[in-house]
């Protein structure tokens, strides 16, 4: 079993730690739960990158909150490796909103980002990550001062881990849904069973939304779009955000009714359907899609410039 961690990634404590990684934002990526978690790994080999924790605080932005997140799957994994620093200082640098990453548990309790790999025996590692997000200041409930500090969400297909993990931390948690025809990982429930109505309004104490596969959401049909399930409206009832998976630019990725055209596809997800947050290998591509559609207000970005000029001068007056 493995979870993933979500982060914003404009938190300076860490460097790319391996770990399941999911949101990260226009700053510098910190960790996150369950998929999210950096590791720095000495090696003359590797090229070196520059540390969140060494960046100058003026260049750090909050994380937006008027627009769907740009969610980094396993970093800008259509460009670089994925789950390598280069992948995730990749989308940082192309204004990804969160890193995920997928956090696997050692033995001996060591935090691993990786995919799809399971040692026999491993060790449950939820109490070791909980115990890093604190050690790093990762905390607080969805939007709260102490989560917009440095924002990070925790995401798993189990949800038991999800109710156990609860009990540690108040740091806002996705439910990931698979395929129809695939079970949950840990309970053995259905894909029918946990998008009913009982289960999302039983799960909505324990997460603040749900993270599906996103033909799951509108299936398609000789790689044709239908009709749309009515999953993301009885979520978004039950006050649950949707952050669907994955989107990638590549033809054999995109259904015929986008024309080949991923900007048509996000169109599609964002305006017509609604959704909150995009998994997407291809964070440039949504990041320049919502920058053209719902660009970052003037309004913020004179107040930030605003800001800038009065660090400078008490700067100045410091120095003098």
């Amino acid at each position: 079993m493995y979870e993933e961690f979500i982060h914003h990634y404009y938190m300076p404590q860490f460097a790319f730690p391996m770990l399941n990684v999911l949101y990260v934002r226009q700053c510098f990526a910190g960790l996150v739960p369950f998929v999210y978690l950096l590791l720095l790994v000495g090696c003359s080999a590797r090229a070196l990158y520059p540390l969140p924790s060494r960046r100058n605080d003026r260049n750090r932005q909050p994380i937006q909150t008027f627009r769907p997140y740009n969610i980094a799957h396993r970093g800008s994994n259509g460009e670089m490796p994925e789950e390598t620093t280069a992948a995730y200082m990749r989308a940082i640098e192309e204004g990804a909103d969160f890193m995920e990453s997928d956090i696997l548990a050692s033995k001996d309790g060591v935090l691993i980002c990786f995919h799809d790999v399971k040692w026999s025996g491993g060790k449950k590692f939820e109490d070791k990550f909980v115990e890093t997000l604190k050690k790093y200041g990762y905390k607080g409930s969805y939007l709260s001062k102490q989560w917009l500090k440095q924002p990070a969400f925790i995401q798993s297909f189990a949800p038991t881990s999800l109710t156990y993990i609860s009990k540690q931390t108040d740091l806002p948690k996705i439910f990931l849904i698979d395929d129809t025809t695939i079970p949950t990982q840990d309970t053995n429930q259905s894909f029918w069973e946990i998008t009913s109505d009982k289960y999302l309004d039983y799960i909505k104490e324990y997460v603040v939304g749900i993270g599906p596969w996103k033909d799951t959401l509108v299936t398609a049909a000789n790689n044709y779009l239908q009709a749309p399930t009515d999953l993301i409206a009885r979520a978004h009832a039950h006050n649950l955000q949707v952050h669907p998976y994955t989107f990638r630019n590549e033809n054999q990725f995109l259904h015929f009714n986008f024309s080949q055209d991923p900007y048509k596809e996000y169109d599609y997800w964002i305006n017509k359907m609604g959704v909150d947050g995009l998994f997407t290998d291809f964070t440039g591509s949504l990041h320049q899609y919502q920058e053209w559609t719902s660009p970052f207000s003037s309004g913020e970005e004179d107040a930030f410039n605003l800001l800038d000029k009065i660090v400078a001068m008490i700067s100045k007056f410091k120095h003098n």
